[in-house]
C-alpha cells in the first residue's frame, strides 16, 4: 500500500510546526522530524514519527552497521540520501541490501531517472519514498517504471499543497484497491442479425499511449447498454502495418466503456482523457488517449442479438476492422448473419456516463 509522508521543515517556528502537524494528521501515515521535534509531533497527533532521535518509531540511521544494530533493537530503520551522482544511489542500493525497511530518495536536481533506476534495483527488497515538492513530482514518482515508488514525503509547509500530494496518493491506492477487487467485464455471444452498408460519416480512431495485443480492445457502441468489443488494429496485412496503439472505434456519436464504469461519447474524447482496453476474457486497464482521430469514412451498422434484446454499433467499413469472437476475431468485411461475437450487456440507463440500473432508458 502506498504511503504518505509529511517532512517537518526545521526553519519553521516551534508554533508553525505544531500548526501544521495537528492540521495534517489525518492525512499523513507518519511525520520526518528532527530529534528536537518528536515530542511535539507526537502531542499534536502524528500516529508514526520517523527521526534520528530514539524516541521516533522509525529510526533515521545513515551506515549498514546502524541498521543491523537498530533491527537488533526492534527498531524500524529508514536512510535518508540526498541523490546526486551514482555513488548515492548505489549508497541507497546499499541500505536496501542491507535490510533497511525504508529508504528515502531526495533528487534535488534529475528527478525521473534515479527513481527509474532505484526502483529496477531495489524494488520488494524495502519501501522506496521519494521526496516531492510538488503534485505533479508526485503523480511521476508513484507512476514510474509502471511500478512507482511506495510513497511519497511532502517537503512543504502550504497545508493546501500538502492536501493537494495528498490527493494523489489516495487517487492511486484507490486505482489499486479497485484492480485488486475488482470483477472481469463480463462478455456475452451475440449473435450477428443484420448488417448494413451505411453512406460515408465521420468515425474515430482511438490512439493510446499504450500498445494492444492480439484480443485487446474497446468496449463501443450505439447504446450504451450494449457494447461491442473491437479489436485494436493489432494485425500485419499486405496493404497496411500493425498500429497497435489505435482502435478504430467507429461512428462519432458512438458510446465507449472509460474508467469507472461510465461510457464517455466518441465526441468527446480528446488527449489526455481516459479509456478502457479490455481483452476477451473480460480483464480490463485504464489507458491515456494520445490523439482522436476523426476522418469521413464509408459506414457499417451492425446488428446482433443477445439476451433477447438488439445491439447495434456502427463502424468503419474497412477490412483492418475487427470485431472480436470468443476465440478470435474477424474483420467487418466477412461478418455475416449467424455469426458470433462479445458484447458486453447492462441493464438501466445513462446520466452523463453513469450508469443509473433503476432507469428505464430506450436506445434504438
Amino acid at each position: 500500500m502506498r504511503e504518505f509522508w509529511i517532512k517537518i521543515d526545521s526553519s519553521l517556528s516551534a508554533e508553525e510546526k505544531r500548526r501544521l502537524v495537528k492540521k495534517a494528521a489525518k492525512l499523513a501515515s507518519a511525520f520526518l522530524v528532527e530529534p528536537d521535534d518528536v515530542e511535539m509531533a507526537r502531542e499534536n497527533g502524528a500516529k508514526i514519527i520517523v527521526s534520528a532521535s530514539e524516541a521516533g518509531d522509525i529510526l533515521l540511521v545513515d551506515s549498514s552497521k546502524a541498521i543491523k544494530a537498530a533491527r537488533e533493537k526492534g527498531k524500524k530503520t529508514c536512510v535518508y540520501v540526498s541523490v546526486k551522482n551514482k555513488g548515492d544511489e548505489n549508497e541507497i542500493i546499499s541500505a536496501a541490501e542491507a535490510s533497511a525497511d525504508y529508504v528515502v530518495a531526495d533528487c534535488p536536481d534529475w528527478k525521473v531517472i534515479p527513481l527509474e533506476n532505484l526502483i529496477a534495483s531495489i524494488h520488494g527488497k524495502t519501501r522506496l519514498m521519494a521526496l516531492v515538492s510538488t503534485m505533479e513530482e508526485g503523480r511521476t514518482a508513484l507512476e514510474t517504471l509502471e511500478i512507482g515508488v511506495d510513497g511519497i514525503i511532502a517537503n512543504l509547509t502550504d497545508l493546501e499543497e500538502i492536501k493537494k500530494i495528498h490527493s494523489i496518493v489516495k487517487e492511486v491506492k484507490t486505482r489499486e484497491s479497485e484492480i485488486i477487487s475488482s470483477e472481469r467485464i463480463q462478455l456475452l455471444s451475440a449473435e450477428i442479425s443484420e448488417i448494413k452498408p451505411l453512406s460515408s460519416g465521420a468515425r474515430v480512431c482511438i490512439d493510446t499511449c499504450d500498445l494492444m495485443k492480439e484480443g485487446e480492445g474497446m468496449l463501443v457502441g450505439c447504446q450504451s447498454s450494449g457494447l461491442f468489443l473491437i479489436e485494436a488494429e493489432v494485425h500485419e496485412t499486405p496493404f497496411v502495418a500493425p498500429r497497435p496503439f489505435r482502435v478504430n472505434a467507429g461512428s462519432i456519436a458512438l458510446y465507449v466503456l472509460a474508467p469507472g464504469g461510465k461510457t464517455r461519447y466518441l465526441s468527446e474524447l480528446k488527449a489526455g482523457d481516459e479509456v478502457l482496453i479490455v481483452d476477451r476474457e473480460g480483464r480490463s486497464r485504464t489507458t491515456s488517449i494520445c490523439r482522436v482521430k476523426i476522418e469521413w469514412r464509408p459506414l457499417l451498422l451492425i446488428e446482433a442479438k443477445c439476451q433477447g434484446r438488439i445491439v447495434k454499433t456502427i463502424l468503419q467499413n474497412a477490412e483492418t476492422i475487427r470485431v472480436m469472437t470468443e476465440e478470435a476475431s474477424k474483420s467487418v468485411s466477412e461478418l455475416k448473419p449467424g455469426d458470433k461475437v462479445l458484447v458486453h450487456i447492462e441493464e438501466g440507463g445513462r446520466h452523463f456516463g453513469t450508469l443509473v440500473k433503476e432507469e428505464r432508458v430506450i436506445e434504438r
